[in-house]
């Protein structure tokens, strides 16, 4: 009786019913961490009072009561639990309220799915999720099992007089269940969280702890972050520069180790930062890291505020942002303090625009810096160019003649600091979607011209074809500080917890390599892959999955062009179209779950959707055995684009990564939907619209229908 590290208080019923609600009470204010707000602990004292008389009945059972179990995926607790005859009943109390709001319901479902996804000792059992409007005055008749075959009861709803007698139903409707585990409270829990919901609790805990699948052997992100922070601490002891490789296969956590590595690395198992120990996480991709300072700063925000401290939103997003931030300002932050012009290609800081400070030197940067997707680093050219004009991203200095890569130039940007520095590359593996990204090999040049006294510790797997076009080995075999480690690959993805070998699918799909179809044998019971020709349908059936406040959204590719005649419209760029997109609630219509504004792969890369629809236009098309790509030219027709040149071979490589993108961003499972054209003729005889001949769709539904696909 008392505390377990799950929950605030848990008991059998009988001793529950025997003790004095002020005895009750008291554990669970000793047991919260911190102050409880007046509100809440009227709402314990409500709620022990009320179940006092409502499990009268049920006093000799074998039942089990347990108050405010934790939940580390969604960082919240459910109010209640009780487990009685077999079944997991989750209890969500609303005290005071008389009216039955939707975002209750979803929450309270939101338990039931978390449990029956991801707790090991409720995945057989039956899970009824119950709101309890304390002033509600009626009561759910129909009690039914959902149409999802999962054996989670869809919520019911009472007032506080209805609870017995619904829990009365529900133990007649189900009767013979098998007990629950006795270590039901000390469960395995096996979560995957979106990044988003990861992020949240690393950023409040400080900790990586729960948010990951510790269960599943295999899943090596904790191994994977001991690596890197031992290379980190060997550093700072020997004073030396390293830099280390990661690599993993779609949504094995890549940004999740990054964001751990950072949190870690500051905090040092403190509340406060470590001084001058820090580390800072770094993307490229502008959406990813403002959805994530907003997600960030609003969750710390609503917590403070909870905790009754005065927090403006401004104060949080102003702490956040020290922690996650985008690269280019970075990087322009170094670029402000080098001598202007460059002279004989050599970069120099000026004293001038700089404090020479005792442990950095010039360096003015952190110890530790993460980069994400560091294969998207710009080449020189594209660096240069955009140097040569004046940068847009706040910093309007321009240099002409830069003599370096993106790539070469952050590790020479840590490596003014006259003590110690470690870079963290994440890299994906065939993810490369813009022009003008130098994949992994940039970095690798950079390190054997001009760094060739940095440690470089790499994955194994980085020596394959997706990576740097499979010459690493190649590039690294002069290069005598170099450090192989299988602890640096995230081979296990945690993105899908239904399809572990979604990245393989769709590796074989895109490669056509004639695996596809029995790797999708192996995963189609548990991850659904539906094909579709009517956009219509393709929405019906993402409604009719989505529960809670699960996310669902229709992706495109940014080449896409004729979408508007199915309804829908390309997600504007700008940073605060792709937060609304992935962070309002169901209720707005930016929301992705409206289904009308289509995000790309630039603004997904890197975030996730529970569902997806990937509207598959005539960009890339399977034609003659083989993936042919297009673009829309001059709003009238599709050129083909041809490898006539290496910027058009690059193009077309960019264009099948935005399709692995984009089919590897569902976490329970996706619909495709291939339109079918216009296939109708004007009276005199001409195409009704040329830019959507059936035969621009055609090839790529046979292929993907003969993979196996299910059709509706």
């Amino acid at each position: 009786m008392g505390k377990t590290p799950r929950c605030l208080y848990e008991s059998d019923i009988e001793s529950f019913l025997n003790r004095e609600t002020e005895s009750v009470f008291g554990v669970l204010c000793d047991q919260y961490h911190g102050d409880a707000l007046t509100s809440t602990r009227d709402a314990w004292k409500r709620e022990i009072e009320l179940l006092k008389e409502v499990l009268i009945p049920w006093e000799k059972s074998d039942g089990r009561i347990v108050f405010e179990y934790d939940i580390p995926r969604l960082g919240k607790r459910i109010d209640v639990v009780v487990l009685l005859s077999g079944i997991v009943f989750c209890l969500e109390f609303k005290v005071g309220e008389s009216v039955i709001h939707e975002a209750d319901v979803d929450q309270v479902l939101d338990y039931a799915l978390d449990l029956k996804n991801f707790h090991k000792f409720s995945r057989d059992k039956l899970i009824v999720p119950i709101l309890i409007a304390t002033k509600y005055t009626g009561s759910s008749s129909l009690i039914q099992e959902s149409v999802y075959n999962d054996r989670i009861v869809n919520p019911l709803i009472t007032g506080e007089d209805g609870i017995s007698e619904l829990i009365s139903e529900v133990l007649s409707f189900f009767p013979g269940e098998t007990p629950v585990d006795s270590n039901w409270i000390i469960s395995p829990y096996s979560p995957t969280p979106t990044i988003i919901e990861a992020a949240r609790t690393l950023y409040e805990s400080h900790s990586v702890e729960d948010i990951t699948r510790h269960e599943a052997d295999e899943v090596t992100t904790d191994d994977t972050i001991s690596f890197i922070l031992n290379v980190i601490n060997k550093s700072k002891t020997n004073g030396e520069k390293s830099i280390c490789f990661v690599t993993g296969v779609p949504g094995a956590g890549k940004t999740l180790v990054g964001l751990d590595v950072a949190v870690k690395q500051t905090y040092q198992n403190t509340d406060k930062p470590s001084e001058d120990e820090g580390a800072v996480y770094l993307s490229g991709n502008g959406p990813l890291v403002a959805v994530l300072n907003e997600a960030l700063a609003k969750d710390n925000c609503e917590k403070c505020k909870a905790r009754g401290e005065n927090k403006k939103l401004t104060d949080s997003r102003r702490e956040v942002g020290k922690f996650i931030q985008i690269i280019h300002r970075y990087r322009d932050n170094m670029l402000a303090k080098i001598k202007n012009p460059v002279e004989n290609g050599v970069l120099e800081i000026d004293p001038q625009k700089a404090v020479k400070q005792d442990a950095s030197g010039f360096g003015e940067v952190e110890h530790v810096a993460i980069f994400d997707e560091a294969q998207r680093s710009w080449t020189h050219k594209r660096l240069s160019d955009y140097l040569k004009r004046g940068g847009t991203y706040g910093n309007k200095l321009k240099v002409p003649n830069f003599p370096m890569s993106e790539a070469a130039f952050l590790i020479w940007s840590l490596d003014q600091r006259e003590d110690w520095a470690t870079i963290i590359c994440l890299v994906g593996g065939g993810q490369e979607i813009n022009t003008g990204e130098a994949g992994i090999s940039e970095w690798i040049r950079a390190l054997n011209e001009l760094f060739k006294h940095w440690k470089v510790y790499i994955s194994p797997k980085l020596t394959e074809t997706e990576y740097a076009e499979g010459k690493v080995n190649e590039l690294l075999k002069h290069n005598e500080n170099v450090v192989y480690s299988d602890r640096l690959h995230l081979a296990v993805s945690l993105r899908s917890f239904r399809a572990e070998k979604l990245s393989a699918f769709v590796h074989s799909l895109l490669a056509i390599d004639g695996n596809a179809s029995s790797i999708y044998e192996e995963i189609k019971e548990n991850y659904p892959i539906i094909l579709t020709r009517d956009m219509e349908k393709a929405r019906r059936w993402l409604h009719d999955k989505v529960r809670g406040s699960e996310r669902t959204g229709v992706l495109i590719t940014k080449e896409s062009a004729r979408y508007k005649p199915l309804g829908i419209h390309v997600l504007q760029s700008g940073d605060e179209n792709a937060v609304h997109w992935f962070l309002d609630d169901k209720c707005d219509t930016r929301s992705s779950n409206y289904l009308e504004d289509a995000a790309t792969e630039i603004q997904v890369q890197g975030l996730e959707l529970d569902y997806t629809c990937l509207l598959w236009d005539a960009d890339m098309r399977f034609e003659d055995g083989k993936w042919r790509f297009y673009k829309f030219n001059r709003n009238t027709e599709w050129g083909e684009v041809l490898p006539v040149s290496e910027t058009k071979q690059e193009l077309m490589k960019y264009m099948l990564n935005a399709y692995r993108v984009l089919l590897t961003r569902a976490r329970i499972g996706m619909i495709i939907c291939v339109p079918e054209g216009n296939s109708h003729k004007t009276a005199s005889g001409f195409w009704e619209d040329n830019t959507r001949l059936p035969e621009y769709y055609d090839g790529t539904y046979k292929y993907l229908k003969s993979l196996g696909l299910e059709e509706i």
